[in-house]
């Protein structure tokens, strides 16, 4: 298939043209390519000509997002409806990068595929707007929630090993949990997920789930940065512009029940680091 990706330079659009390359023809698309907050985007998707899309690229600055909600808005929901209404004129289908923010964190048990949403701050609503403009204008389609994304160049893996080397002690917060998904399963699971033309709702996260302080702690271990003290503290401590849903670990049920599942999220870990350690 002749397949656009879209955000084509982040850590998941990076892992898919890897993954994508070898069976498919790729067409990388980056913000010069395709400004979602542009309407003529439309017709620039259109002219690639492609097969199925799949559109990983949004304004993810979760603070970014609680600053300018209307600019979240646009690129996230009204972004997508451009690229959903240039997927209505190929006839092809979409796969969209959704979030855990979606949900609001008050549940007990990991997020199921139905679950009902409830965001609580603008990232989380304008993802959300943005599953609701795929299923409004789309026939078929794939809506892909991922979680705590790490494997590229940007992400909290890195920042914590950034910190490491900038001071003594870090403090993390222990009372946000969540689902870490390594950027190149989740990115091996759509490349699945697209050949079985199963269209749907999927959560594609690696399996387990953890604090902010268990993933950092993970990480400094595996660092061996066992120098540097892990402080724990709760989200009402940690400042910043946007609410956190404090729980929103996801599981995976209907891609598991056609063989698609993600490996541990501490094993993707271990081989995460042990790349970075080792210069990748």
């Amino acid at each position: 298939m002749r397949i656009a990706v879209t955000g084509a330079g982040g850590q998941l659009g990076k892992a898919l043209q890897r993954v994508l390359s070898d069976a498919h023809e790729i067409i990388p698309l980056n913000h010069a390519d395709l400004d979602l907050e542009r309407s003529d985007c439309v017709q620039a998707l259109v002219a690639t000509d492609a097969q199925c899309v799949i559109h990983p690229a949004a304004y993810t600055h979760v603070d970014g997002c609680a600053r300018d909600p209307d600019r979240a808005y646009r690129v996230n929901a009204l972004g997508t409806r451009y690229v959903a209404l240039a997927c209505q004129a190929l006839d092809a289908p979409l796969v969209y990068v959704s979030t855990n923010e979606v949900f609001d964190g008050t549940a007990t048990s990991p997020y199921l595929e139905y679950d009902r949403p409830a965001p609580i701050n603008p990232y989380g609503f304008s993802k959300w707007a943005g599953e609701q403009v795929v299923r409004e204008l789309l026939r078929r389609f794939y809506i892909v929630r991922v979680a705590w994304l790490f494997g590229g160049e940007r992400n909290f893996v890195r920042t914590v090993l950034r910190l490491a080397h900038e001071r003594n002690e870090i403090a993390m917060v222990a009372d946000e949990i969540g689902s870490p998904t390594y950027a190149p399963d989740a990115a091996t699971a759509i490349a699945r997920l697209i050949e079985t033309r199963y269209y749907g709702t999927y959560h594609l996260v690696n399996e387990g789930s953890c604090s902010r302080y268990e993933f950092a702690a993970a990480t400094l271990r595996l660092a061996e940065r066992t120098d540097v003290t892990l402080r724990p503290i709760s989200l009402a401590e940690y400042q910043r512009a946007s609410r956190v849903p404090p729980y929103t670990p996801l599981r995976n049920v209907a891609a598991a029940d056609l063989g698609i599942r993600l490996r541990p999220w501490e094993e993707a870990l271990t081989e995460y680091v042990s790349g970075l350690k080792n210069g990748g």
